[in-house]
């Protein structure tokens, strides 16, 4: 049997007032969700581990069954494997957002969108002016980047950027956790206050505001760590000989790069609310072919609730259900090869909130021939009536590969 984790990201929220109480999942037209739901098993997933951020690189490897006790290093070194920049011992990678700051207040993490051609001309611009044989900055995606100090001590205090907007962000700079993290926090301080001063009056930052678009005009370094020691999924799975993983975020390529996945690009894949959905299905289904495992990734709903935008995140919600899943699933009714297909997010990012919660969430397993447990909808509430009940981190996988 074949295998295909479907993940939306951040796409489990709160119950709003404004939908009548009820949350975005409940809320949103998803007949295709609610069909896998009703076809198959349902629980709840504690994703994120007692003791960890409910970051994206938390909980994706967590589903995957990685221990954060043994694995975790942050965002940086995931977000390195991504882009193909080997790290040595030694090296200190950190998640490098392009932010807009607004006075003292970090306005938003991600500068209004900002195209990955327009973050190349910037970080290689920093690369110029502030990179030597201790400072490396590496272009990524969108506004998301890489810096990678040599030498540099992991025992940081660091803020993602996406849990303070609208915030004055001077209390949430880089603080050393011990003494012999200190020159490393004062040259990655050092690296925030000077960007801000190189990028004020960038002529790319001059155009977009000419054009009403926020500048990227600050660093934000954070998630930083060294190598992982993350073991691919062939050597505790033998039953996948070979797997992919297909997404438009760096993070999501870095954790697939350790676990022994391929990465599928595809055309047109954004990470936001115009990603390109049908896309991302036809490769998934093609990737069905020869793979035994297949992580489909969809970043669009997280955005949206860092957005604090309802009607943005339904539609998410509701483009993954019609132009996702769908497609997948009439595809796999005709085929003699038995696939199992879990779909679940990785954690909420509630809208009211702006930024991802710790709370467990919905998933569903369904293959051929798998006793249904009586669950109609795919939701926060009624997951909670799930066979499964509720899965701590690492259970999760083991239950999937189990068919």
């Amino acid at each position: 049997m074949k295998h295909l984790i479907i993940l939306g990201d951040g796409m489990a929220d709160w119950h709003c007032e404004e939908l009548g109480g009820r949350t975005l999942l409940q809320y949103a037209d998803t007949p295709h969700f609610d069909r896998l739901a009703q076809m198959g098993r349902n629980g709840l997933l504690q994703t994120v581990q007692e003791g960890f951020h409910p970051g994206s690189e938390v909980a994706n490897s967590s589903i995957l069954g990685y221990d954060q006790n043994l694995v975790y290093e942050g965002r940086g070194p995931l977000e390195a494997a991504s882009i193909g920049v080997e790290l040595e011992p030694g090296d200190l990678a950190l998640r490098c957002n392009l932010v807009c700051i607004q006075g003292d207040v970090l306005k938003n993490h991600s500068c209004g969108r900002l195209e990955t051609e327009e973050g190349d001309v910037l970080i290689r611009y920093l690369q110029e002016h502030l990179g030597s044989d201790r400072v490396h900055f590496y272009t990524g995606v969108q506004y998301r980047h890489l810096l990678v100090i040599k030498g540099g001590d992991k025992r940081l205090q660091c803020t993602p950027p996406h849990d303070i907007p609208g915030k004055p962000f001077h209390p949430y700079m880089l603080k050393a956790e011990c003494p012999q993290a200190e020159d490393t926090a004062r040259l990655l301080t050092e690296l925030v206050y000077k960007s801000q001063e190189l990028l004020r009056y960038h002529p790319l930052n001059q155009s977009r505001m000419d054009a009403g678009q926020d500048p990227a005009n600050s660093i934000w370094p954070w998630g930083g760590g060294y190598r992982p020691a993350m073991q691919p999924l062939t050597a505790t799975y033998p039953q996948i000989r070979s797997g992919a993983v297909i997404t438009a975020v760096d993070l999501i390529r870095g954790i697939g790069h350790y676990a022994g996945l391929r990465v599928i690009n595809v055309d047109g894949a954004t990470g936001l609310y115009d990603t390109n959905y049908e896309g991302k299905a036809a490769a998934a289904i093609e990737a069905l072919r020869t793979d035994d495992f297949v992580y489909l990734h969809v970043e669009a709903s997280d955005e949206a609730g860092h957005d604090g935008s309802v009607p943005l995140k339904l539609q998410t919600i509701e483009d993954l259900d019609h132009r996702l899943l769908a497609p997948i699933m009439a595809e796999l009714d005709t085929w003699d090869q038995p696939v199992c297909i879990a779909l679940l997010p990785d954690h909420p990012t509630p809208c009211l909130h702006r930024t991802h919660t710790s709370e467990p969430v919905p998933f569903c397993i369904w293959h051929r021939g798998i006793e249904p447990d009586g669950v109609q909808t795919f939701d926060e509430d009624a997951a909670r009536l799930g066979s499964y009940g509720q899965l701590q981190p690492g259970q999760f996988i083991r239950e999937f590969m189990k068919y």
